[in-house]
């Protein structure tokens, strides 16, 4: 029987309840605050996009909303975190690292205060506004950082455990929180930082993403299975620090590594796992995001279809890699 191109669906399933994780994160962020009053937000005029309504209205004494403004935002996070407090600065990604960069830097990572800092709607969320809110360029920009520990939950129960571990970390971190629904696939387990959670386990390939992209790994596995390929599924939530055991792991055990990630190719992910895999044991890999260009407009599913991150994609990536293509 002549196998069906990888470019069609396997197999027809039901699509699984999908969970937006911003939900998960004020949700938790609440619970903290209740038990603890050195929690406090900052915002810059994003109490609605950061879902942080019920904590104004709940603790009006402990959100400090200081405008369009990123640059003070921080600096007021650290001046928080100076006083004792512990502090959630919530911004849109893009604004949050791009405009306050050099804060983050020096205020934060360097001087490695006790700052949470919130990225919100990350990656290609907020499409149809343009690439001046696209935040494809964050993991790179900040997993260059010393001291900084860059986060991105795959989905609202690793939201939930990632936040409380911030919490109770004595140290400067950054969580991506998306916007756009995933489906739940984490237990509720406590948040290990730098630890890859193996999702499915398989000895051909090894299929590595973060945040939006781990389900659609798991779906290209459950593809792969089909044709008889046994896919290794890592959920690389910590890119800094990275995994390197796991990664060092999947390249001596499987036939190569596909990374997928909702970022541009340079310098995020997929970038961390080459420098590792170069310099260890090389493997072939592909590299699936955001090809080093600006995005067009258009929502995210239109963009995620445009930039070929995928189940399907990744499955092609895949069967590429091993030599099996349709």
């Amino acid at each position: 029987m002549t196998a069906a191109p990888a470019s069609e669906p396997a197999e027809a399933t039901a699509s699984p309840p999908a969970y937006d994780c911003r939900v998960a994160f004020a949700d938790t962020l609440l619970e903290l605050a209740a038990a603890d009053p050195r929690v406090v937000a900052v915002c810059n005029d994003s109490v609605g996009s950061s879902n942080l309504k019920e904590f104004a209205a709940r603790h009006p004494d402990r959100l400090v909303n200081v405008g369009i403004a990123e640059q003070t935002m921080v600096g007021v996070g650290a001046g928080l975190a100076g006083g004792g407090r512990i502090p959630f600065v919530c911004a849109a990604s893009p604004f949050l690292t791009g405009r306050a960069l050099e804060q983050i830097k020096a205020d934060v990572a360097y001087s490695r205060a006790n700052v949470k800092l919130c990225g919100m709607s990350p990656g290609l969320a907020y499409g149809q506004l343009g690439p001046t809110h696209h935040s494809i360029e964050d993991l790179a920009w900040l997993r260059a950082l010393a001291d900084l520990t860059v986060v991105v939950p795959a989905d609202p129960a690793e939201t939930a455990e990632a936040v409380r571990w911030a919490h109770a970390h004595d140290g400067p971190v950054f969580l991506r929180i998306g916007r756009t629904p995933v489906p739940a696939l984490t237990p509720h387990v406590p948040f290990e930082p730098g630890r890859a959670a193996v999702l499915r386990r398989g000895d051909d390939v090894t299929l590595v993403g973060l945040g939006t992209t781990v389900s659609l790994l798991t779906q290209a596995a459950d593809r792969l299975a089909l044709r008889g390929v046994s896919a290794r599924v890592l959920n690389m939530s910590t890119v800094s620090p990275l995994d390197e055991r796991a990664v060092r792991d999947a390249a001596e055990h499987t036939g190569g590594i596909v990374t997928m990630e909702e970022h541009t190719v340079r310098g995020g992910l997929g970038g961390a796992i080459a420098e590792t895999v170069v310099t260890h044991l090389p493997v072939p890999m592909r590299i699936l995001g955001v090809p080093g260009v600006f995005a067009p407009t258009g929502d995210a599913r239109f963009l995620h279809e445009h930039f070929h991150i995928t189940a399907a994609a990744a499955e092609r990536a895949a069967l590429d890699l091993l030599g099996r293509g349709p």
